[in-house]
């Protein structure tokens, strides 16, 4: 049945009665008598359907706890590193699943996949549950085996030392199927210390996740081509056709295919508009990019909000785009928002629901009231700037420069739009892989890769006589 059916998960609330937990007998793996495990559907925000399971033996007193997430595995895997510092990062909440893996190189240690449930815990948790299992047997080791007790306590203090924070560590989680989240402590501004990554799942993830067969190999991408790719004469007809690739659904995983189309915006540049609509399963997806190169400036364009046409301007906002509305203390990351051709009234409503959606899983019962009441004023400030009832200002900052505002006076000035070009910093230039290309003396580069080589030749020559 699907994850948003309302008979099975029901929306978690104090004042619904009706729901139970489902009882069944199971075997203790620890006594082997006969236990109940609970199992419970819900809705939550965030995962939108989860299912809480809990053991517990009535004979040795043994205990199990887990959570899985009953959404459908998204598009893309979900990749997070988080720099720890502050107290705050370690109190941060953090959702994965049973997928998950996470590494801490500081500390050499890595939990694969598979190997813990899916749980919600915090940063913190995750270290204190290594360390109770580490130190589970330590004074039977001290007796049996001094030698691997006395490094097992070496481990743990350095355990001890990322906890206490006597040094920062980071911390890697990366969940194939895209269920995994660590809080923001302020949803309000750019997270400094977490980056937030998405990817194309590999083969392996694919066959972990039962996407793929066991006996699937990866083919040639010559050998996929089932048809030829259409030939144009210009770059006139090829925006005047559209395209299709055949591709899988991120829904239902049934066959299905992408539609792309070039459009030129006026008085700006072409974009590329990406759709996919499953017959199967019902989903779409829409999505914008950028079809021009990275400008030689990064643009930052300020619009000011004072009329219904200015929330009716039209919008491209690129993936690096950051946004900024400064009358709220709003600052939004670039990577926060995926790339989109909408209006301004379309962009404060995606970046509400956004941080309503993030903001809302974790204000359960524990949360202070304070941070409740900064959220909800907050969302309230954003919707009387969308009803036009609060003057602000929307400063959209695109080092690549391809970020666009409809102008209400093209092709002159607007006086409640303007945009400064600027010269990238060193670190943007770094972010957008400026700084790895090479685009001129290619004979050069190939000269001193030849070299190399034929000194790695000698050196190998002369090691083996």
């Amino acid at each position: 049945m699907a994850a948003d059916s309302q008979d099975i998960y029901r929306n978690l609330s104090a004042d619904d009665y009706e729901a139970a937990p489902i009882v069944v007998e199971s075997m203790c793996v620890n006594c082997e008598e006969n236990g109940e495990t609970r199992i419970m559907c819900t809705s939550i925000p965030y995962y939108k359907a989860v299912i809480l399971i809990s053991f517990e033996c009535p004979h040795c007193g043994y205990k199990n706890n887990e959570i899985q997430s009953g959404e459908a595995v998204q598009e893309h895997g979900t990749l997070i590193v988080l720099r720890v510092q502050t107290q705050e990062d370690l109190r941060r909440q953090l959702v994965k699943s049973e997928y998950a893996s996470i590494e801490v190189p500081e500390l050499e240690l890595e939990i694969p996949f598979k190997s813990q449930p899916g749980e919600v815990t915090t940063v913190e948790g995750v270290l204190e549950r290594v360390h109770r299992g580490l130190g589970q047997d330590q004074e039977k080791r001290r007796l049996l085996d001094p030698e691997s007790a006395a490094q097992i306590d070496a481990y743990l203090e350095r355990i001890n030392e990322c906890m206490q924070l006597d040094k920062t560590w980071t911390l890697k989680l990366r969940d194939p199927t895209g269920n995994c989240y660590i809080q923001n402590p302020d949803v309000r501004h750019v997270d400094p210390r977490c980056i937030i990554s998405h990817y194309h799942r590999p083969l392996v993830e694919k066959k972990l996740l039962a996407l793929a067969d066991d006996h699937d190999v990866e083919e040639n991408e010559e050998e996929e081509a089932d048809e030829p790719a259409p030939e144009f004469k210009n770059y006139e007809d090829a925006k005047a056709e559209v395209l299709h690739f055949h591709t899988d659904c991120p829904n239902c995983h049934g066959p299905t295919e992408v539609k792309m189309k070039p459009t030129d915006i006026p008085f700006f540049q072409t974009v590329i508009i990406m759709s996919l609509a499953c017959d199967r399963c019902g989903y779409k997806s829409n999505e914008v990019k950028s079809g021009g190169a990275i400008r030689d400036h990064g643009c930052k364009l300020t619009v000011r909000i004072e009329t219904d046409l200015d929330l009716a301007r039209d919008v491209l906002k690129t993936d690096t785009c950051a946004m900024q509305i400064p009358e709220i203390d709003l600052e939004v990351g670039g990577n926060a928002l995926c790339g989109r051709f909408t209006t301004i009234e379309g962009l404060l409503a995606a970046t509400k629901e956004q941080l309503d959606a993030q903001s809302s899983f974790f204000m359960g019962d524990s949360a202070k009231s304070e941070e409740k009441s900064a959220v909800t004023t907050f969302l309230e400030k954003l919707d009387d700037i969308i009803a036009l009832r609060m003057p602000a200002t929307i400063i959209l900052d695109d080092p690549t420069g391809c970020s666009y505002v409809q102008s209400l006076t093209a092709p002159m000035d607007d006086n409640r739009l303007s945009k400064e070009f600027y010269t990238r910093s060193y670190e943007q230039n770094d972010d957008l892989g400026i700084n790895d290309m090479k685009v001129e003396n290619y004979g050069e580069l190939e000269a001193l890769e030849e070299e190399g080589e034929e000194e790695e030749e000698e050196e190998r020559e002369s090691a083996e006589t």
